[in-house]
């Protein structure tokens, strides 16, 4: 498909809005949910899935957590939920293998979902553990936000214990190839997990 100039600054615009409101949602409160909501339903309609996909998405995200929350607060304390086009990525630490196992079973018995990548690591992050892996997610949404060569609203990204999870659609492989770099730069990051699908010509 072709972009005029005006499509791809568009985009570009929305991908910046996009980590506003991501900033604006690590200040807590209100006025951050209401901002980052905002650009949530601006960025939509520029994402690859489209507007009906991204809602989609949001659905079954949040019937997951409910599912998990109605199972016990220990089992969404420390999971990490991303879903782009019904996949669901789930990252975090949890405290054992019975319950690493229970989230995989309640995410799969979910309405909306086609299939569950499992990156659940057993174990338990410090504060300081957290805040790297927060700081390292900012890092990289920046980077590929202001990379020309990187449509970012494509793409979600988690860190947990230094490992940099990708998920998301990429016009081709270069892409990917820019994003994994910018990833290797920062510090702190000990290995990326790529699960973003490539565009079909």
């Amino acid at each position: 498909m072709f972009f005029s100039f005006r499509d791809f600054n568009l985009r570009r615009l929305a991908a910046v809005a996009a980590l506003l409101g991501l900033a604006g949602l690590s200040l807590g409160g209100c006025v951050g949910a209401v901002v980052g909501g905002g650009a949530a339903v601006g960025t939509a309609a520029y994402q690859e899935r489209g507007v009906r996909g991204v809602a989609r998405d949001i659905a079954t995200a949040t019937r997951i957590r409910t599912a998990l929350i109605n199972a016990g607060e220990q089992y969404i304390t420390g999971v990490g939920i991303e879903v782009y086009e019904a996949r669901v990525l789930l990252t975090g630490m949890i405290a054992d293998e019975g319950m690493r196992a229970e989230v995989v079973r309640l995410v799969w018995a979910t309405e909306g979902v086609k299939d569950v990548l499992n990156e659940i690591m057993i174990g338990a992050s410090s504060l300081r553990d957290f805040a790297k892996d927060a700081w390292v997610t900012t890092q990289l949404k920046s980077k590929i936000t202001f990379d020309r060569d990187i449509l970012a609203i494509n793409y979600s990204i988690e860190t947990v214990d230094g490992i940099v999870y990708l998920i998301g659609i990429a016009q081709n492989q270069a892409e990917v190839d820019r994003i994994i770099a910018h990833a290797q730069g920062i510090n702190y990051v000990r290995k990326i997990i790529n699960h973003v699908r490539v565009k079909k010509g």
